[in-house]
Order: C-alpha cells, then structure tokens, then sequence
C-alpha cells in the first residue's frame, strides 16, 4: 500500500478508504500466480484501531469489506483462489503471558477483538481462518478457539526469532514469549485456553511465516523458512500430527532503511528466495508464500520454481 502512496495510521482503514488500491493489491499477487490471499484485516481489531486512534471506524466493518475486496479479486480470476480471512496478534502482550492486566491486554479483550473479525469474516465469505504472526501460542490457542466455532478450515502461523543452547549448541526457533514449535504444539493441545478441548484436532495448516530476525541473516528470510518448517515438523510428530499440512511463507530477508529515501527494503530477492525452494519443500512445506517484503515479482519466481520439474 506504500508503494501506491497509501499512508495511514492502521492499514486495515484502507479497506473503507482506498478500495481500488486494496483491490489491485489482491489482484497483482493474483496475476503473479498466488492460489491463495489474504484479507486486509492483520491490524483491524479493536485493539488495534484504539491504538491507532481510528475513532468510530468499525472493526466488523471493515473486516467485512476486507472479505469482500479479497473475493472480488479472487472471483475476477479465471481460476481458483482461495481467500484466508486473516486474525493477527494484539498489538502487546497479553494476559496469559504477562500474567496481568497491568502490563498485558485482558484475554477476554483479545477473545472479543478475535471474535469480531472471525464473525465478520465468515459472514464475509472467507474459505478458511489464518492466525498468523502469532507472537504467544496462547494468543494462537484464544484465535483458534474462536475460529473454530464457525466451521471453516483453520491455520496457524507464529513467527520465531533465533536462539541456541548454550551448552548444547542447539538451534531452537522461540517466539518473543519463549515458545518453540514444541512448546506452541504443547500449548495448542493442553486446553488451557479453551476449556480443556485439545485444539489441533481443528487446525489444517500449522506452521510459521514473517521472522523477527533484525541481525542474523543466516536465520532470516528462506533460511528461516526451512529451519523453522525443519522443527515444526519435528514437534508435530512428535506429538502424533505428522500428517498435518505445514505453512510457510517468510519475509524477504532482512529489513533495512535506505538513509536517502527514508524508505525500507529487504535483502533477499526473488531469485535468491526462489533458489531455496527444494530445501523448503523437502523440510516439509506444503504452503509456500510471502510475508514482508515479498512483492508480486518474489511470488511470479516462486510459481514458476514449483512448476518446474524437479
């Protein structure tokens, strides 16, 4: 939306401001060869509008319209495309981590924002829920526990930084909350945030996308695709789900800041990211996409390595 000159205090506004440029968005990812969007709806809960100071700005509403955009790009395609109605964090901790309400959001806030947008969504016309970028397993559990009571397929997405045990020398992928893929599968099934009913019976899709890497580049971008899938994997069977269906779609490498321009970009091209490919498939993908950074040029390169004989 940057690119197109949108700037706002919440993107998810555009939804209702700049329906054309939404929509070419979709469109654009569409044409590059994507089988499956998201809804503009990462950062349109309420919590996430009062931070923006959005005003009346309906979050329902504008994840409805999020939907809508979604669709209409898909259905102008002249094949399928599969719409994901997108749930993202809260903008903070919350209480089931920070184990307050002093430093973090009340569970039953996050539980109310979450069930606006999956109402609205659903209601919308989307094909299945994405929780994604998830920080916490347990705001992952909360999202899930609501999506789950609309029928639609579910997936789940948390985004890892890199950390090693001292003694061993371990490379364990861990969230800003100190939860391993291990940890997250753990969390999703004990029931703890959804009256004791274990929760990956309901998820289709599990696995992780952006990478909050901001120095290591051997762990950033397509690198950290195929680790990160490498131990969910590994966490998922050993747990008894190795037939889940595994997601992955990271960002384009490290972010940095042109100090002429003021503007961001990322070091990993879409030839760079494409020639990782075999690795991320042979660690178990099934699910191969773009977070940040990753613009219709990264997603044509990525269509055309999985199209291609191996």
């Amino acid at each position: 939306m940057f690119a197109r000159g949108v700037e706002l205090p919440n993107s998810a506004i555009a939804n209702k401001t700049h329906e054309r440029e939404v929509i070419d968005v979709h469109r654009s990812y569409i044409a590059a060869g994507s089988e499956m969007i998201e809804t503009n709806t990462f950062v349109a809960s309420d919590l996430h509008l009062a931070m923006a100071e959005a005003g009346d700005i309906s979050s329902t509403e504008l994840a409805r319209l999020g939907a809508r955009h979604a669709r209409n790009a898909a259905d102008e395609s002249d094949r399928q495309v599969f719409v994901a109605g997108s749930l993202g964090p809260s903008p903070g901790a919350i209480e089931a981590d920070a184990g307050d309400t002093d430093f973090g959001i009340a569970d039953r806030l996050v539980r109310d924002a979450h069930m606006r947008i999956a109402e609205a969504l659903a209601e919308a016309g989307v094909d299945l829920f994405l929780a994604e970028t998830m920080f916490s397993a347990r705001e992952a559990a909360i999202a899930v526990d609501v999506a789950r009571q609309f029928g639609l397929p579910i997936g789940v997405s948390l985004t890892y930084k890199f950390t090693q045990d001292r003694k061993t020398g371990e490379i364990v992928y861990k969230t800003d909350w100190g939860h391993s893929p291990t940890s997250a599968v753990d969390i999703l099934a004990s029931g703890q945030h959804s009256d004791g009913t274990d929760l990956l019976p309901f998820i289709q899709l599990f696995g992780l996308n952006c990478g909050a890497e901001s120095t290591r580049e051997d762990h950033s971008g397509m690198a950290y695709a195929i680790e990160g899938t490498r131990q969910t994997a590994a966490a998922l069977a050993a747990h008894g789900h190795e037939g889940m269906r595994l997601a992955a779609y990271p960002n384009a490498g490290l972010p940095k800041m042109n100090r002429e321009t003021m503007e961001t970009y990322y070091l990993q091209g879409p030839d760079v990211m494409a020639a990782g490919l075999d690795d991320l498939r042979d660690a178990g993908a099934w699910l191969i996409g773009g977070c940040c950074g990753t613009s219709p040029a990264h997603i044509r390169a990525f269509r055309v390595g999985l199209d291609s004989p191996r």
